[in-house]
């Protein structure tokens, strides 16, 4: 299989991804992340998974309609593969060629969650398909976001919104795993993941996560650049923050 060409991480852009379970608020934080980077003169590039390329997002249909519940799992780890491997290839890479920031709403680490923790599958198995996938590229940087809550709270949360999709219906005791997986995660790879928990207020958590980015972004450490009133303006009405 014909790699992508990524150059040395010196010379190319980041790649930051987020993770967690459903309803963790991932969403909220990458958007407002995204916005004051660019402010500061980087270019971001928000991404989803699956999702963000034309065949990610037709594949996301299939792979989260509750109408399919009867797709097996190794059949689920493969159309969130594919879906990565087209990401990759046609947005990530040349993103972080170009020098770019990449935020990216879920990645690998969401498959091993997922597909292993969660669905059983062999991590060997898991590892091997996210490495075809990957193409050799790897997260900068992972802020994992969960709750401090069972499972089934920030569940209750997603699913509140626009209903269960496939992923989101496969019952307690699947997301229970999935929060173990993360756990896992987080625990193995400490020099790359940073846990955040979710405060009440919406501030509050992105304070913690720009805490955790600043080694890559110093001036996020800055009283002066990054102002309580910056993030505040979070935890203001919808209506308010947009006029």
């Amino acid at each position: 299989m014909e790699r992508t060409a990524i150059p040395p991480r010196s010379a190319r852009g980041l790649l930051i991804t987020f993770e967690g379970g459903d309803g963790a608020g991932k969403t909220t934080h990458i958007r407002f992340l995204a916005d004051h980077l660019r402010q500061h003169g980087r270019e971001v590039v928000c991404v989803r998974e699956p999702g963000a390329t034309a065949v990610g997002e037709r594949l996301r249909e299939v792979v989260l309609d509750p109408a399919l519940p009867e797709l097996a799992p190794m059949t689920e780890l493969f159309i969130y593969e594919a879906a990565r491997a087209q990401l990759v290839h046609e947005v990530i890479a040349p993103a972080l060629q170009r020098g770019a920031v990449v935020l990216c709403d879920r990645f690998s680490d969401s498959t091993v969650a997922y597909q292993g923790y969660g669905r059983g599958i062999a991590l060997n198995l898991v590892r091997q398909a996210n490495d075809l996938a990957c193409q050799g590229v790897e997260p900068d940087r992972t802020v994992l976001m969960v709750t401090g809550a069972p499972a089934s709270v920030g569940l209750h949360r997603a699913t509140r919104r626009t209903g269960a999709d496939r992923i989101e219906q496969a019952g307690e005791a699947f997301h229970e795993r999935v929060a173990q997986g993360f756990d896992m995660l987080a625990a193995a790879h400490a020099d790359r993941v940073r846990v955040v928990t979710s405060a009440s207020r919406k501030s509050d958590t992105s304070r913690k996560i720009f805490a955790q980015l600043s080694d890559l972004f110093p001036w996020m450490a800055d009283r002066q650049l990054c102002p309580d009133a910056l993030f505040d303006a979070l935890d203001a009405p919808r209506e308010a923050r947009h006029g």
